[in-house]
Order: structure tokens, then sequence, then C-alpha cells
């Protein structure tokens, strides 16, 4: 069998180059055929033929057939950037106004890495790899586009296995990978509230029905919800991002509209945030003599590694980079990913890939010099190629 861990090694410098094209060209939502024909591309390169381009805008599955029988696992990466401009300074930043901001360019190259192992080593695979590089992961519809549009099925996906590169989780350093069974990631959904009025002069107050006046209260009302009424054991998150209203500073306006985010770890705390954000809007501007229009929109729910799924990925962690540099993760993030929605459909496991520089070096995801660690790349695709040879032994 091949050596799974040198061979990624060696294979690092490519990755690099890969992962920089892509950074170079980033791309957002649907919208991302230059990423979908360079993956086809390399993956052709590679002797990888069985590929289905266009799945849910520009994803794309391809299939690796081992030279023995077993199951179908799928192993996903996420392919889309963020609308936001990039900072960095880096020779190969983008200039087009997007950024792969999340890290979604390395796990792109990362699971390429994976694939040219994986095909590298057909004899010694049991059964069936369907790679699924996916758009969308950001505003969390991609995962379901593809689910809808028959992703899991011919061949049907038994279980399914990702990754998560960058610097969400502490205690955790470049050169280790995060396990955790159970919750890892939270559910996330979106609200937009539209506070209705009347609108007047800036000099009249008292002629309107101010609905700014009525959003700021509201905002202030919302902020109570996790401090007094979730169980402080439990875990949420609310988060107003958006504010919008008016057009002058001398002109009351007729609406004022609010949005934002809820992040939980159990579907009941989902519900409660929703019935109460609800409720204190309408109340705040019933109370005001105006009216709210309350609107939800569902996320993925958290991200809950399978058992079983997530016994085999330490193992075959361990087997690249023995048991002091594979972690189990203390606490979940309140962080969302769609790849929840795969793992609803079959067991899964995901798991942390920490490309951090340290010493004050680092930037969050989502920041505008957000970068990752390209010298660990190679563990990336050793760990998710082990993990495919290894998974259905006993």
């Amino acid at each position: 069998m091949i050596d799974v861990r040198e061979r990624a090694k060696a294979l690092n410098a490519e990755l690099v180059n890969w992962r920089r094209h892509i950074h170079k060209n980033p791309e957002i939502g649907f919208d991302t055929p230059q990423t979908e024909a360079f993956i086809t591309e390399r993956l052709l390169e590679m002797g990888i033929d069985e590929i289905c381009n266009g799945v849910a805008g520009h994803g794309l599955t391809a299939i690796i057939r081992g030279g023995q029988p077993g199951k179908v696992l799928g192993m996903r990466a996420d392919i889309d950037a963020l609308d936001m401009k990039e900072d960095t300074g880096l020779p190969f930043a983008s200039t087009n106004g997007y950024m792969h901001a999340c890290g979604h360019d390395a796990h792109a190259a990362m699971l390429l890495g994976a694939a040219r192992i994986l095909s590298e080593s057909k004899n010694d695979l049991r059964g069936t790899v369907k790679l699924i590089f996916q758009p969308f992961e950001e505003g969390g519809k991609g995962a379901l586009a593809m689910i809808d549009e028959g992703v899991l099925e011919n061949p049907s996906v038994d279980a399914i296995i990702g990754l998560h590169t960058g610097t969400l989780w502490k205690g955790l350093g470049s050169g280790q990978v995060g396990y955790r069974f159970g919750s890892l990631m939270a559910g996330a959904d979106w609200f937009e509230v539209t506070f209705k009025g009347k609108g007047a002069h800036g000099a009249t107050p008292h002629l309107s029905v101010d609905p700014i006046a009525m959003a700021c209260q509201a905002v202030s009302a919302i902020q109570m919800i996790v401090s007094r009424e979730i169980n402080p054991l439990d875990s949420a998150v609310v988060t107003v991002a958006q504010i919008s209203g008016g057009t002058a500073r001398n002109i009351i306006s007729p609406s004022c509209t609010i949005s934002g985010t809820t992040r939980f770890l159990d579907p009941e705390t989902r519900k409660m945030l929703q019935e109460r954000i609800k409720a204190i809007c309408e109340n705040v501007a019933q109370s005001m003599r105006g009216h709210a229009d309350v609107q939800f929109s569902y996320g993925p729910s958290p991200v809950i590694n399978d058992m079983e799924m997530t016994k085999k990925l330490r193992h075959a962690a361990v087997d690249i980079l023995g048991d002091e540099s594979v972690v189990e993760v203390p606490e979940p993030t309140m962080g969302g990913e769609d790849m929840a929605f795969f793992m609803e459909k079959v067991p899964g496991t995901f798991f942390f890939h920490p490309s951090g520089f340290g010493e004050d070096k680092d930037y969050p995801h989502h920041h505008p010099k957000f970068d990752v660690n390209e010298d660990v790349l190679w563990i990336g695709s050793s760990v998710m190629a082990n993990f495919a040879l290894t998974w259905q032994d006993n």
C-alpha cells in the first residue's frame, strides 16, 4: 500500500499552487464556473474522468472506483468565496472584489490532493469514493441544492467526511487535527424584521410613528434573550448585524429594517429564539403604534458527528500524525456549516484542520487579512485519503 503520509508531503507544493490559483480567482454563491473548470482540469489530469459538472450551479462531483468491493464514501469540499475585498498584500491576492476569507480555496486544494493519492491507490481502495465540490456554503444553500439534484445518489453514498481549516479553535495548532464526538458546530438561521410606521418631518416627530425608534427598542430587547431567557448551560447567539432606515437627516422614514443571525446547538433553542424575536419585535412595534413584519430563513442545523465515523477518523489521523497531534476539540464552535445537511442524510464526520501561523500573525475567518498556513495542507489531504482507505476495516 502507498505511504499516504509521505505521498501527501511530496504533493504539498502542488497543493499550494492549486490553492493559490483558486485564491487569486475567487467566485461567490452558485456562480463558480472558473473554479469548477479548474478543478475539472486537475481531475482529468489525474485520470479521474467520471465527472458530473454543473451540479447546483457550478458544483461538481467525481467518482473514484476502487479495485475491491465495498461501500461508497462521500468526500466534500466547499469552493465559494465571500463578497468582500482582500487586504492581505499576498502576491496571489484577489483583485476582483471577492475573497477566499474562509479557507475554501484550501479545502478544494486538499480534496484534490486526496483525490490524487486515491487515484494512485485504486487497487487498495475498497468500494467507491465520490468527490463533492460544493458551491455556496457561505449562504448555507449549496449543500441542500446539491442534495436536491441527487448528489447522494448514483451511486448511493453510505457515509461522508469533510474538514474545515483556519484558526477557529482554541488549543489547536498547525500540524494537528481536531475531532469531536457529537455536536461540533452550531446551527444557523437568519431573521429580517421590517418596522413600519408613519413618516414625517424631522422637526415634527409627534406627527410620525417612528420605525427607527421601534428598531432601536427592539434591538436592545433582543439582546436580553440570551442573557436572561436561555439556560446559561445551553449555547445560543443572537446577532443583529444590519440596520437600514431613513433617507435624510431631517426626514423620519416610514420604515426601518433590521437583520441578523441566530446560532444554537439544540433544536428547541432554535424554536425558542424564533418565537421570542417575533414576539419582542411585534410587541415593541405595537406599543409604539406601529407594525413589525418578522421573517425567518432557515439555515443549516448543527453539525453533529457520528460516533463510529469519528472513531474511524481519529484512527486514520493517528496513523498519519501520531496520537499526540490528534486532539479532541473540547467544545463546539458557534460558527455554522451546511455540511450538516449532508450529515442529516448519511452518517458522517467533520474535522478541524488548524492552519494558523501563531505569534499574533493570525486573523479570524471572514477578515480581509485572513490567510492559511500552506505548510500543513498535506495533512488535510493525507487524513482524508487515509480515511477513505481504512474506514471499512474492522
